[in-house]
């Protein structure tokens, strides 16, 4: 696969620092933060769906998903590939 973009990962990192932030949480801070989450996840969606029909419309949006998903979670595994 070709070399994920750098926006990717960080949209991607930016929408699992938000989940993170869940931890903890109840009540209306709690769904203040998944609104946040939800945000990030959405741009983060909205963005690989973008990127895959921009760059190469033969791309499985799925793999290109999945691979940003690897680099951000265990970058061991990415970093092996």
């Amino acid at each position: 696969m070709a070399d994920i973009a750098d926006e990717l990962i960080m949209m991607e990192r930016s929408a699992e620092e938000e989940r993170e932030k869940l931890a903890g949480l109840d009540g209306e801070e709690y769904a203040e933060q998944w609104r946040r989450w939800r945000k990030a996840a959405e741009t983060f969606q909205a963005a690989v769906t973008e990127y895959a029909a921009r760059e190469d419309p033969g791309m499985s949006r799925y793999d290109l998903e999945m691979a940003v998903k690897v680099a951000v979670r265990h970058p061991e595994e990415a970093a092996a590939a």
